[in-house]
């Protein structure tokens, strides 16, 4: 029971560090936060908690933690929603975090899906089959916005959480900071656009019929098809 306290307001403490860096912008993309005692003191936690949040946040992209500097606010991922550019040392080292977000999404989420073709309830499919078609919406609309990225986040997370294994849905921040660095990148995006678009049929067709060696096979197939666009295949 002490365990699960401290897992919630980890949980918590990470929503109010993000809220005061996304929707109140009290720290911004690049800015170094407060010192650990400083920070904690200002959110009324323990330094336990507060490395625990900003773990959670680590991981969610929002934060990066330099070893000897600090922790700063993501700057990369921001870059292409205000309209900059990205640097070419960014670019490549972006590139090696892609390679590796993609591989362990490709070990991962093939699997992931199948399950929930096994064990989604009717509501669930019914729920996964409607984000899709938000998604899909975004991407005839503008592929490139950031309703788009958070749409197609919403689907793939759906169904990671559809195959009702609490260690997968763990996983779904990797898979939003997949998506959000391809953004960043800004690499082929019309082209990674036109074959979400095609590959997210497939997806909800299989998913509908509750084929999960079809949904699997597609999952693979949609991820696949990222990799190339990004070419990022000759490093997998």
């Amino acid at each position: 029971m002490q365990i699960e306290n401290k897992e919630n307001l980890s949980q918590r403490t990470a929503s109010c560090l993000k809220t005061m860096i996304v929707d109140k912008n009290k720290y911004k993309p690049g800015e170094k936060l407060p010192n650990e005692n400083v920070l904690a003191d200002e959110l009324k936690v323990s330094r336990t908690t507060l490395r625990e949040a900003i773990r959670i946040l680590v991981s969610e992209g929002l934060l990066t933690v330099y070893r000897g500097r600090g922790t700063y606010v993501s700057d990369v991922l921001n870059q292409y929603v205000e309209g900059g550019t990205i640097h070419m040392e960014d670019a490549l080292a972006m590139k090696v975090t892609l390679r590796d977000l993609y591989e362990a999404r490709l070990i991962i989420e093939p699997e992931a899906a199948a399950l929930a073709a096994k064990r989604a309830t009717d509501e669930e499919i019914q729920e996964i089959l409607r984000l899709g078609d938000i998604c899909q919406k975004q991407i005839k609309k503008n592929p490139k916005s950031k309703k788009r990225i958070e749409s197609e986040t919403n689907f793939h997370g759906a169904i990671m959480k559809a195959s009702h294994n609490d260690f997968l849905t763990q996983f779904i921040p990797v898979l939003t900071e997949t998506i959000e660095k391809t953004f960043a990148l800004e690499e082929n995006l019309d082209m990674i656009a036109q074959d979400a678009y095609n590959d997210h049929i497939v997806i909800m067709k299989f998913l509908e019929r509750r084929d999960s060696d079809g949904l699997k096979s597609a999952s693979i197939m949609h991820l696949r098809h990222a990799l190339w666009n990004e070419n990022l295949t000759d490093s997998i």
